[in-house]
């Protein structure tokens, strides 16, 4: 049978959007189509395979639901969990999970991602299209300001500043410059890097929390440089809050293996900061 807290559904930068899934048995059939009204939709094509899809020639301008089923009635409507922003590819949806409760978190609400001073006009328009009621900004102050944040000039979201200087890529990328430790030095320094947001990190994330309570039916983005360290943590407390089970909350923090790139990471502060590396 389909199960419906193992699929993924992700949109790459020309547009095209790609599924995959997981099964409780090897016979299960699964079926995927999008849910719009958008024109143009049913012009669209699907590569189907046992576990994964690719849908090609839906309209970009706007975001796609899809509806999954199997052949034992097992059902699941999923948006695309990444959005397939070409200047921040780590721009995600973290809603749509299950609580302990059996609720689900709603989609289109909750968004985490990297730096948003490279997107193009087309990344632009589609963050305008989320309608965002304010975005947490966790980058250092000298980062905020020489790397401004590319934003819809039309209803622009309000910006929270709330910067967290460990978990920053520019520390991160100076101190790995040296390699007395090797591995077990930059396993050591994530370690401190993490225990520091619980033990010293708090007014910057109980800053969010209370902006998040504050707006009725929030929709909001929580980001830092690469969408990863200080924003994977803001998001899975988040998660957690909402009494998403542990277990998946992990999953989604993981997610980021799949869609960051630590080497387009690495070329982008070499080129901005002059990084000496190899």
């Amino acid at each position: 049978m389909l199960i419906p807290e193992a699929i993924h559904i992700w949109r790459t930068a020309d547009g095209d959007y790609h599924a995959e899934w997981q099964v409780s048995r090897p016979d299960t059939r699964v079926n995927i189509e999008p849910l719009s009204d958008s024109v143009g939709v049913q012009a669209h094509r699907v590569s189907l395979e046992a576990t994964c899809a690719r849908v090609t020639g839906l309209p970009t301008s706007s975001r796609h639901s899809f509806r999954l089923c199997d052949q034992h009635g097992t059902e699941a409507i999923v948006m695309e969990r990444k959005l397939g922003m070409q200047g921040t590819p780590n721009f995600r949806d973290f809603g749509g999970y299950r609580t302990h409760t059996g609720r689900q978190v709603r989609w289109g609400h909750l968004f985490r991602s990297g730096q948003l001073g490279s997107l193009s006009s087309q990344d632009v328009g589609l963050l305008a299209s989320l309608e965002l009621d304010f975005i947490c900004d966790f980058r250092q102050l000298e980062e905020q300001q020489s790397d401004p944040s590319k934003l819809p000039t039309h209803r622009a979201p309000k910006i929270l500043s709330l910067p967290i200087i460990p978990g920053s890529n520019t520390e991160f990328f100076e101190q790995a410059q040296w390699p007395a430790g090797g591995p077990g030095a930059m396993f050591d320094l994530m370690i401190d890097i993490n225990r520091d947001f619980v033990e010293v990190q708090k007014d910057a994330y109980a800053g969010m929390f209370r902006e998040i309570l504050e707006v009725s039916d929030a929709r909001f983005l929580v980001h830092c440089t690469a969408g990863k360290d200080r924003t994977g943590f803001a998001a899975a407390i988040i998660l957690l809050a909402l009494g998403v089970p542990e277990k998946q909350v992990m999953a989604d923090y993981i997610l980021t293996a799949r869609f960051f790139s630590p080497s387009n990471e690495v070329d982008r502060l070499r080129h901005k900061y002059q990084f000496d590396m190899p």
